[in-house]
């Protein structure tokens, strides 16, 4: 089964998306992050998203739902480089990302994680 590969940095995880999300794979991303978050005890997660041209209403929900599923186990979750279609579909859609922060790249996601844990 195919796997987004996520990368353990001190107390953050990386994820970086380098390929079109389907559902069965969002889900499988969810499903491994939720675990790696406990089994690494991280308190930060980053997903780049900058490879990603569409994101549909599931792929934004996904992405809304694993930042609240870190959230409950005490992570944060910036999602970095989404390009401007991204944006602007996930508004025209209506979809908030309540309680995941942005940053336009994977240098500024991972400050404004410093700064929120206290570096």
């Amino acid at each position: 089964m195919e796997r987004i590969p996520i990368l353990r940095m001190g107390d953050l995880l990386l994820v970086t998306i380098q390929v079109d999300m389907h559902d069965r794979l969002a889900m499988t991303l969810q499903d491994d992050l939720t675990e790696r978050i406990v089994s690494d005890g991280a308190k930060g997660v980053l997903i780049d998203i900058s490879a990603l041209d569409l994101v549909d209403s599931f792929i934004g929900r996904m992405i809304s739902n694993t930042a609240a599923m870190a959230r409950v186990l005490d992570a944060q979750t910036v999602v970095v480089g989404m390009q401007p279609a991204v944006a602007i579909t996930l508004v025209e859609l209506g979809l908030t990302l309540h309680g995941v922060k942005t940053a336009l790249n994977v240098e500024k996601g991972m400050a404004l994680l410093g700064k929120n844990l206290n570096r």
